[in-house]
């Protein structure tokens, strides 16, 4: 073969690595320019401890660590037989005060009647005078009668409105009673998963005392932290990427971006190198919908969409 084949046949191998070259380093920069995550981070999700609103014994309380639970539903009760003694005292308080009131209020009935009464005799004792029938000293004795009833009126109502007052009072502690007997019951606040259980049945509980943690895992949040230079690829509601170690690759779920920190912070010693935990970053949140696989805690990575960096 002459020198003329060989130097075609040379350029033509040139070309073809070059071609794949070119073919390859188009693949990879449509997934990342530089082959690497966008940013690192965890899955973590909305905890919600719920607390005991109410102090006593833990009579029910049916929940076990990785129960799915729902909203409203009944979980147990703290013991309300104090509270159910002390409603009934206070009842039988205000039926004692309630009849004292009658007492009260019948006496103004009373009295009322004989004001009227007064009265009549007062208009008719004017028209008697009009007609020289009668003296004004009738007329003054029928006026300082009524003047005494109005008197008498009076006194009652004042102690009438201490018994109301009384009646007031003790309607109040039994609504805070009927609160008390109402907290005592536990209901769970969310739809979630049972992350951790504090307590027991049967325990002497206390307001305030962590009783289990819960959180809903339908829907997990990636906390990564990016660079400034990344803030312009990014906004929130955009669709993102993220990928999580599997058995033998990655494995991708989409996101979607819902928080970014309006402030920067240093990186957490979590992520990689030293000289990327000295970088400022800034905090942003992911939502993943879970399928299950996906845990508080575990790695992932973003990846920003190249098609959504490039449409910016």
């Amino acid at each position: 073969m002459s020198l003329k084949g060989n130097k075609k046949i040379r350029m033509k191998n040139y070309t073809y690595l070059l071609g794949l070259t070119i073919i390859a380093t188009h693949l990879f920069s449509c997934e990342n320019d530089n082959g690497k995550a966008d940013g690192y981070g965890n899955f973590e999700a909305i905890e919600i401890t719920i607390s005991a609103e109410n102090n006593g014994k833990l009579m029910q309380f049916a929940v076990h660590e990785g129960d799915v639970l729902q909203k409203e539903q009944f979980i147990g009760y703290i013991d309300t037989i104090p509270l159910a003694l002390k409603r009934a005292q206070l009842a039988v308080s205000k039926a004692v005060i309630s009849s004292k009131s009658k007492g009260v209020l019948s006496q103004i009935k009373v009295l009322n009647a004989k004001l009227k009464t007064a009265n009549i005799n007062k208009k008719r004792t004017e028209n008697l005078i009009k007609d020289n029938a009668g003296t004004q000293k009738q007329l003054d004795d029928v006026t300082g009668e009524m003047h005494v009833i109005k008197s008498q009126i009076r006194s009652v109502e004042i102690q009438n409105a201490s018994v109301v007052n009384e009646l007031k009072s003790v309607d109040v502690q039994l609504k805070q009673i009927d609160d008390q007997i109402q907290k005592s019951k536990i209901i769970n606040p969310i739809n979630g998963t049972v992350l951790t259980k504090y307590a027991a049945p049967h325990e002497i509980t206390a307001f305030g005392k962590p009783l289990y943690k819960i959180a809903d895992l339908n829907t997990m949040q990636l906390r990564v932290y990016i660079s400034e230079t990344q803030l312009a690829a990014l906004k929130i509601g955009q669709e993102v990427t993220i990928k999580i170690d599997d058995e033998d690759s990655m494995k991708s779920y989409k996101g979607v971006l819902s928080w970014i920190a309006s402030e920067a912070e240093f990186t957490p010693k979590i992520i990689q190198t030293k000289e990327e935990r000295v970088a400022l970053v800034y905090a942003a949140k992911i939502d993943v919908t879970n399928d299950g696989s996906l845990k508080i805690g575990m790695p992932a990575e973003l990846w920003i969409n190249s098609s959504d960096t490039n449409n910016k």
